[in-house]
């Protein structure tokens, strides 16, 4: 596995270890430095008699070790090997790994096979099909609870909502949560986070709150839905589509172009989602990746402003959204694409998707020439035909827009949906900038 420069530096877990790992990317403080098909290896002089001994997997399944104290993975001298080894690959001219290299390959070699036997024996179907059915009741039971609770809100009416406290929704998030329905408490969780003391609060709240509705009802009668529905509504609730029969599945290859990350934590757990936009397909695409504080980074490599050729898998859905990349993709310089000719043309593509999808998420779009403007203290996207489209509330980067834009219009990359857009980046100059 070969990566650029780029590639490397996304891999540091934060700025610091960035930084270390460029001013370890010369040749003065590498005592031995080599490399084969499997692995990347060196010996770092630090501060110690003995230098550290550094080395890289270079397997599908990219993993770093060092004898350094740092608990950060990588660290930085397996950084600035990586980096070293981008830039020149031919002074790494030593091709037979020493023992501590051999070893720790075969440990990982080893490893990977009980794991890849492991995944292989047969699941006790009677076993799966109870555990199954158990949660379906264990779901069902926690959506009757959501449904009586909704009603109460109903009956009360909405004035006494901006008293609550935050306790009052996390209590039926952790109900979902216990009901093993992670997707409603997620957008129970969201109710919390309304400004109940804006202009138009209501208007947000029941918009998210017949969403609930809409997902809790239709997953109860999900018998009376088509397959792909029911496969929606339950991976709103929080059912997951099992990776390993996506990828068996044929998927859609085509120029990938990645528009943006987004990177939230919680409870220590890290979540990346990138956005995708086929060249040649015109389809957009989510792809999740999550690690835990203190594990390796995945080893699938996505650099925003970059495409890739790869073949994407969706999951199942009446409105395809979030996919898994199932074969090796290669990392090219972002091109080119026509987008959307204005609003019309996006609105009737949302009007579409809500024909077939009522309760959504939020996806990427490319439309030409935007340009931002004020109008009544607020900041909105005009079009080609002078029709103008809101900003997202919160949007942070208006003034690097601005900039960019200079009052003129750009082709711009966005994610929203229906009424409310944020721009993910933008073409400026035939150059893809990230905001």
């Amino acid at each position: 596995m070969r990566l650029s420069e780029e590639q490397v530096l996304a891999l540091a877990p934060d700025e610091p270890s960035r930084k270390a790992g460029k001013a370890l990317a010369g040749t003065a403080k590498w005592v031995s430095k080599g490399a084969d098909e499997q692995a990347l290896w060196g010996e770092c002089q630090g501060s110690g008699s003995k230098p550290y001994q550094t080395q890289i997997a270079l397997s599908d399944n990219l993993a770093f070790k060092c004898s350094c104290p740092s608990r950060k993975f990588p660290c930085k001298h397996g950084i600035g090997l990586m980096l070293l080894y981008a830039r020149q690959p031919e002074l790494f001219t030593d091709k037979v790994p020493p023992d501590w290299v051999n070893e720790w390959i075969q440990k990982r070699t080893q490893k990977e096979t009980k794991q890849s036997d492991k995944e292989e024996k047969s699941v006790d179907e009677t076993a799966q099909a109870k555990r199954q059915q158990a949660r379906q009741q264990k779901v069902e039971d926690g959506i009757y609870e959501l449904l009586l609770w909704m009603k109460d809100i109903v009956r009360n009416g909405l004035l006494q909502l901006p008293e609550k406290g935050t306790s009052y929704w996390e209590t039926m998030a952790r109900r979902m949560v216990d009901a093993q329905a992670p997707g409603l408490a997620g957008m129970v969780r969201g109710l919390s986070e309304i400004n109940f003391y804006g202009e138009g609060w209501q208007h947000e709240f029941m918009d998210q709150f017949l969403r609930i509705y809409l997902v809790a009802q239709g997953f109860l009668q999900g018998e009376t839905l088509s397959s792909s529905m029911q496969q929606e509504l339950r991976s709103l609730v929080g059912f997951t589509q099992s990776q390993e029969m996506l990828r068996q599945q044929t998927g859609t290859k085509d120029t990938w172009l990645i528009l943006n990350k987004q990177t939230t934590e919680e409870d220590n757990l890290t979540t990346e989602k990138y956005w995708l936009y086929g060249l040649h397909s015109f389809q957009p695409a989510l792809v999740l990746q999550f690690y835990a504080r203190g594990m390796s980074r995945p080893q699938l490599l996505l650099t925003p402003g970059m495409s890739i050729e790869a073949e994407l898998v969706y999951f199942h859905s009446n409105v395809p959204l979030r996919a898994i990349i199932k074969e090796p993709v290669t990392n090219n310089s972002l091109q080119d694409t026509y987008g959307l000719p204005g609003w019309q043309e996006l609105v009737a593509a949302e009007t579409g998707l809500s024909e077939k999808m009522p309760v959504r998420s939020e996806r990427p779009y490319i439309v030409q020439q935007l340009t931002p403007v004020q109008h009544n203290m607020k900041w909105w996207l005009k079009d080609q035909r002078d029709q103008i489209m809101p900003l997202k509330n919160g949007f942070r980067n208006i003034w690097k827009l601005l900039s960019l834009s200079g009052g003129h219009p750009l082709d711009m990359a966005l994610l929203g949906k229906e009424q409310e857009y944020e721009p993910l980046g933008v073409w400026h100059n035939g150059t893809y900038k990230l905001l």
